[in-house]
């Protein structure tokens, strides 16, 4: 018998309510794979059952290297029953970042494809994994993972710890995010309500976090034919093909898939949707209304890796376009239900602890600009070990609020305007300007992909393409910007590739100036 904190319960519940319908949809053609959710059920239970005739039991740490597929989440489900702790690695990590951080988890086995378990050749920490898992094949030294007898769900607290997400650690030491069964339970429930997911939508659905959202909430994902490594890049004639055979009603992805996909769609090749939801890093406006002259609804939703998700918006008013031209920013809407949200002074150094009346005192009023902060059952209240709390989070009366990293300011009607990343500020004059009320402005203004950047007080700007360097500056006169620089790409972050990686941004424009 399960505990109320099984987060597995959410999963078992659709194979009961309506077992024969598609949970995860892949491939095209003779590729084409459909997993019911009493599939998937079944696989996680013998998965559970073969992991529990190895020796894993309750805390157990796993490491699994699977990739986005019916496989995976049946891999996650077969953890999540047994109480084991699934631990994930962010792909664009590297092999350095793995190697580290698998080291720090100390995983006592894992699950993995068999081009995972390459990774035991040329990876120290994950060759020394004692207990190993092969799904889809064979690999030396695994045993199959899956046939055995179905196991029971494990009764859980809600506190019980589920997944742990190994962030890339690309400007730093990389983190370990520890989410509970509660937590996953909590941010399936904002995700719901957040994206209006419901029984018997079709969803094609870019984002593993969703995913699992989806298969909660008895939605049929369908995961795009394509590589998705690149999602700027990838086949569109091949999801286009998938899209006129699956017909889905919505799509969850980034905005890097939509810009993709808007660019090579023919009229009438998107009419099966109804919705589209876009997030993973910062939605355009320009976006939002090319979503929305193709399907009902359009919004774009606001996240961070250990809050999804913060706020929301649909397309923008005029007057909301024109005040991203002029340099406010960017809209990210109202904060959702599930959160509690404030703006405090940017301030590097760590923050707190705090009583309640003090923390209330810090928030700053609506209009003014500072770092957004957050609170709430599904976000992330700390790291393995403690190691980047005192960084990243701050306690109030003993609950732990988030530090995003991100600035923002809140407007008289209780809306989320972004600025940009803390640490990539300008100040000039005791003022200080953010890089992505720039780069918004620009875009909205000139229809320009363009990335701002402070090199030891003179304020450049990367611009992609040909420009005019005295339109780009009249554009955003009160940027003050010393120098336009023409690049043939913007550096992007290697997940989403849509949001810009300062620190390579600014490496770049050092190497190209010195010339």
């Amino acid at each position: 018998m399960s505990g109320p904190g099984n987060v597995v319960d959410l999963f078992t519940e659709q194979a009961r309510t309506q077992p024969d319908a598609p949970a995860v949809i892949e491939g095209t053609g003779r590729r084409r794979r459909v997993t019911t959710f009493a599939d998937l059920d079944r696989r996680g239970a013998a998965g559970a059952g073969r992991l529990r005739q190895a020796g894993i039991r309750e805390g157990d740490r796993v490491l699994v290297l699977v990739p986005v597929s019916a496989d995976l989440y049946a891999v996650l489900a077969s953890l999540f029953r047994v109480g084991a702790v699934a631990v994930l690695v962010d792909p664009s990590a590297g092999r350095a970042r793995l190697a580290e951080a698998v080291a720090r988890v100390a995983p006592r086995a894992m699950v993995a494809s068999p081009r995972g378990h390459l990774l035991r050749a040329v990876v120290p920490s994950v060759r020394r994994i004692p207990v190993r898992f092969v799904t889809g094949g064979w690999a030396p030294g695994a045993r199959r993972w899956a046939g055995g007898p179905p196991a029971p769900v494990a009764t859980l607290s809600p506190e019980a710890p589920a997944l742990l997400t190994l962030t890339s650690g690309s400007t730093g030491r990389p983190k370990v995010a520890v989410r509970s069964h509660g937590l996953l339970a909590a941010q399936h429930v904002a995700l719901a309500r957040a994206l209006a997911l419901a029984p018997g939508d079709i969803d094609l659905a870019t984002l593993p976090v969703v995913v699992l959202a989806n298969l909660a909430s008895g939605v049929t994902t369908v995961w795009p034919d394509a590589d998705l490594r690149r999602p700027g890049a990838y086949d569109v004639a091949r999801v286009l093909r998938q899209i006129r055979a699956e017909r889905p009603t919505r799509s969850v992805a980034s905005p890097a898939f939509f810009e993709r996909l808007l660019e090579r769609a023919a009229p009438g090749d998107l009419a099966s949707f109804g919705r589209f939801d876009t997030g993973g890093a910062p939605v355009a406006p320009d976006l939002l209304a090319r979503l929305a002259a193709v399907a009902e609804t359009a919004v774009g939703v606001y996240g961070s890796t250990e809050a999804e998700p913060i706020a929301h918006t649909g397309p923008l008013a005029d007057a909301d376009r024109r005040r991203v031209a002029q340099g406010a920013g960017l809209l990210a809407g109202h904060p959702v239900d599930a959160v509690r949200l404030r703006l405090v002074p940017d301030r590097p150094a760590p923050l707190g602890p705090f009583a309640a009346a003090a923390w209330e005192r810090l928030a700053l009023p609506p209009g003014q600009a500072g770092e957004i902060v957050v609170a709430g059952d599904h976000v992330v209240p700390g790291y393995l070990d403690g190691d980047g709390d005192a960084e990243a989070k701050v306690s109030v009366d003993g609950r732990r609020w988030h530090r995003t990293g991100d600035a923002g300011r809140l407007d008289d009607a209780g809306r989320l305007w972004l600025l940009g990343r803390c640490a990539a500020r300008s100040r000039r004059g005791g003022a200080v300007l953010y890089p992505l009320q720039v780069e918004a402005a620009v875009r909205e203004g000139l229809g320009l992909r363009v990335a701002f950047a402070d090199l030891d007080g003179r304020r450049v700007l990367a611009v992609v393409g040909d420009a005019s360097v005295e339109a780009v500056r009249r554009s955003v006169p009160w940027a003050d910007i010393d120098q336009v620089v023409a690049v043939p790409a913007l550096p992007l972050d290697r997940r989403h590739e849509a949001k810009i990686d300062y620190p390579a941004l600014g490496a770049m424009l050092r190497s190209r100036l010195a010339r």
